[in-house]
């Protein structure tokens, strides 16, 4: 990894790697939070980089991400970085707000944990738990009747296992989120299904690597 820190740096690049997985595209503009020692001594540690390059798709071992910053101005991604009490979250914590040219947005809450492992606690408002760890699907859809019996139908369909799964709600009959942890990665052909669900707003393949 490029250092110095394997909590400031090799988790914050993760931590932008998997918020730009979450919004499916690279970003063009992004306001990133910084909470507790992010804020404090983030920037003497490379933070702002490392997020700068995880934006990106850079890797943990990059080599361009010193530079990351003027990088992103070069490619017209703009990057603002504020100080922000995000209440009772591990103290290397960052919140994403994410936007891209063709309209998609996210709001991506994410903490390094140490030694480079990252936790995905919420995404637009949804608490969740996310690692990377895993490949991880996330479905945004009505919260109907059927619909998680459907997601799980087509993935054992595909042969997909599922290590783990866990649904949230704004409210009864409003959105649901579904995290879905599997063993293998997802191909298109699947992801193309689920999408095609009548229920289903949005999903996203996600995996670190």
């Amino acid at each position: 990894m490029v250092g110095p820190s394997s909590s400031h740096t090799a988790g914050a690049v993760r931590l932008g790697i998997m918020a730009r997985k979450i919004l499916g595209v690279e970003p063009d503009k992004a306001e990133i939070r910084l909470h507790g020692s992010f804020a404090e001594t983030g920037k003497g540690h490379g933070t702002n980089l490392a997020f700068a390059a995880g934006l990106m798709g850079m890797g943990t071992d990059d080599e361009r991400i010193p530079q990351a910053l003027a990088l992103a101005k070069e490619k017209g991604l703009d990057i603002q970085f504020t100080s922000a009490d995000l209440g009772d979250v591990h103290p290397n914590t960052a919140e994403f707000h994410l936007r891209a040219q063709d309209g998609r947005s996210a709001v991506v809450l994410g903490s390094s944990i140490g030694g480079g492992q990252i936790k995905i606690v919420a995404i637009n408002g949804f608490p969740v738990e996310i690692s990377g760890d895993y490949p991880t699907l996330v479905i945004l859809h009505r919260d109907l009747p059927g619909v998680v019996a459907q997601v799980t139908s087509l993935l054992a369909t595909a042969q997909v296992n599922i290590a783990q799964m866990r649904v949230s709600r704004e409210k009864r009959g409003a959105q649901a989120l579904t995290i879905v942890e599997t063993d293998q990665p997802l191909d298109s052909s699947v992801m193309l299904l689920l999408r095609k669900l009548p229920a289903v707003v949005q999903a996203m393949a996600v995996e670190l690597g």
